[in-house]
């Protein structure tokens, strides 16, 4: 009963108490957040890829 109680005045508080974004605002942050994921994957993607050409270089170097 308890946790039925609580999840009743959740969405009671969810729907009086909380101040939702316009539309429009949530379409345009998750477009930035999706366009700043994008960017910080590439980068970690050309930073690990120019430490596995690196490494390379090195095992390729001591392996002479």
């Amino acid at each position: 009963m308890k946790v039925t109680n609580y999840i009743s005045e959740a969405f009671a508080e969810l729907k009086t108490n909380v101040t939702w974004p316009e539309w429009a605002e949530v379409q345009r942050l998750t477009i930035i957040v999706a366009v700043f994921s994008i960017v910080f994957a590439l980068l970690t993607f050309g930073i690990d890829r120019g430490f596995e050409v690196i490494i390379e270089n090195i095992y390729a170097f001591l392996k002479n």
